[in-house]
């Protein structure tokens, strides 16, 4: 019967790779909690046309500081929804242009953060606190409230970015990492009724 030393080897080192692998394509360094069913995007933006676009769910949770919040209270607004975790390397490299968009949109759009994926609201208050994020983030550690987007355009990678026009329809995603002039552009033409 053949010795199984020289299989494990190979088979110890196959799944390494694999799980460095799957860290590097969620974009994250060490995450503290499970990340599984989440990749890294490369920034791909989808626009729906006007007439595509399905209505957007309810959104409703508590923020990191323990306030409700409801996106029944942004009606005619444009609302940017930021999929983010603390662990998230690309959440950070994305931060100041997330703050500054928000800062230039002013009263058109309103910037929710989805905190998804950390154990406890330690991290990501420290997060929201070093980056100087002045907008509401909702704690949805299990993703619960990320679920309501399935099958519209759902986040299907931390980060993402979700885009819901002024009449309340799901209108653009941004799957990865964002920058400032293309939310505010986004936000301008939604703002436009484009």
């Amino acid at each position: 019967m053949p010795s199984s030393g020289p299989v494990r080897a190979p088979r110890a080192r196959l799944l390494g790779a694999v799980l460095a692998l799957g860290l590097l394509l969620a974009g994250c360094g060490s995450a503290p909690t499970s990340t599984s069913g989440f990749v890294g995007g490369d920034g791909t933006l989808t626009v729906l046309p006007a007439g595509q676009r399905p209505a957007a769910p309810l959104i409703e949770g508590a923020t990191l500081d323990g306030k409700a919040w409801t996106s029944a209270d942004t009606k005619g607004k444009v609302v940017v929804y930021n999929v983010w975790g603390s662990w998230c390397a690309p959440c950070r490299a994305e931060a100041s242009a997330l703050v500054a968009a928000s800062r230039r949109a002013g009263e058109a759009a309103v910037f929710v953060g989805l905190n998804t994926r950390d154990l406890d609201k330690a991290a990501p208050q420290a997060f929201v606190r070093s980056f100087g994020v002045p907008y509401v983030n909702l704690y949805d550690p299990d993703g619960a409230l990320l679920l309501k987007f399935s099958g519209q355009l759902p986040a299907s990678a931390i980060p993402s970015t979700l885009l819901v026009d002024p009449t309340g329809r799901v209108a653009a995603r941004v799957v990865g990492e964002t920058t400032e002039a293309t939310l505010v552009g986004l936000i301008d033409d939604l703002a436009a009724g484009k």
